[in-house]
């Protein structure tokens, strides 16, 4: 408060603004503002929802990113609908206000959070101070635009996370470059654009993530219960004629053919000819119409080879998916397991004893 009324007083006793050139505030607009329904012209609407698309990705970022910022200093719950509604229903009261757009500042906020304010009645203190000066719209005319800008420079600074962009680099590569991608985005391009990017880069990473998951064939191992990754552990044995194989990711149109792809190449390596793949679905949270064709190919794909595909421990609402493509029947109910166990259980069960030794029998 002194630097900011101390380089007032200077500029405007030393009449910087005209014999220095120096940016100043200016007179701002007097009178307090006056309800009125918004008019937009057939010709506007476009431009219109075009730039209030780009303010409210802006404003939900802006709001997203400072409210968990601070929620995690306060060590306190942020509930982001309530956030959102609270952010809706200013803005729509501002529309009848010919205000701007609103948001939670990332600038006053840290301005506000350096001066002490602890709650909410903060905003009602700064928005009756802004109804002040607009009754003398003179007041802060000679305010160097400078010393704003310091002001927030010197709040802010606590915003930025070095220590958690540190620990980001050293446990996860691609999420530090991602972040200082996006931080480069903002400075370079602009807020929208920047977002923009970010957003993108953030849906590619995604995607490439769900194209090539990790997938697994498992077996057991003595000693621990259940069935386990054979690559992870190496004394796992696989029951033979069964290849049970697990896919870590949802199915879906990028990722469809390479499942299907491992699915008949790990058949093909089984150490005994395969006479049931039974896939461990619980990873699979949700298939697409793609990924339900490819299931339907794999299936008839196995069944020419000999091969029974199967399905263990598949959630609900991906099989309700499943009865709505119409491939729920095709695979037939009786092939759908509650657990790995069951299903191998089962396949031990339909074998004769020359096909399975009796040991696999005792031991499941």
């Amino acid at each position: 408060m002194i630097a900011v009324v101390g380089a007032t007083l200077g500029a405007g006793s030393l009449h910087l603004a005209t014999s220095a050139d120096l940016s100043v505030l200016g007179p701002l607009s007097g009178g307090l503002p006056e309800f009125a329904m918004p008019h937009i012209a057939f010709a506007d609407i476009v431009p219109v929802i075009i730039g209030g698309s780009a303010v409210a990705l802006v404003s939900f970022a802006d709001t997203s990113v400072l409210s968990r910022a601070y929620a995690g200093r306060a060590g306190t719950y942020v509930d982001p609908n309530q956030e959102m509604i609270g952010l809706g229903a200013a803005n729509l009261a501002a529309g009848f206000f010919r205000g701007f757009p609103i948001s939670s500042s990332s600038s006053r906020t840290p301005v506000a959070e350096a001066a002490g304010a602890r709650t909410q009645l903060t905003g009602v203190v700064g928005a009756a101070a802004v109804a002040l000066l607009l009754l003398a719209p003179n007041l802060l005319q000679d305010m160097p635009v400078a010393a704003l800008a310091a002001v927030v420079i010197a709040s802010a600074i606590g915003l930025i996370e070095v220590t958690d962009l540190i620990r980001i680099y050293r446990i996860q590569r691609w999420e530090f470059w991602l972040s200082i991608a996006c931080l480069v985005g903002v400075a370079v391009l602009g807020a929208i654009p920047g977002i923009g990017l970010a957003i993108g880069v953030a849906v590619i990473e995604f995607l490439w993530d769900g194209w090539r998951p990790y997938s697994a064939v498992l077996g057991r191992v003595e000693g621990v219960e259940g069935y386990h990754d054979i690559t992870r552990y190496t004394d796992a044995r696989q029951i033979p004629g069964l290849v049970l194989f697990r896919w870590d990711a949802p199915l879906f149109f990028a990722n469809a053919e390479l499942f299907k792809e491992r699915v008949l190449d790990e058949a093909k390596k089984a150490p005994e000819k395969a006479h049931w793949v039974v896939i461990a679905a619980e990873p699979i949270t949700s298939i697409d119409v793609t990924a339900a064709d490819t299931l339907a190919e794999l299936d008839k794909s196995l069944h020419a080879a000999g091969v029974k595909l199967c399905f263990a421990e598949m959630k609900d609402p991906v099989k309700d998916k499943l009865k709505r493509f119409e491939l729920f029947d095709q695979f037939g109910e009786e092939y759908f397991f509650p657990t790995v166990s069951a299903a191998a259980n089962s396949y031990l069960s339909s074998q004769t004893a020359t096909q399975v030794h009796p040991l696999w029998l005792l031991k499941t």
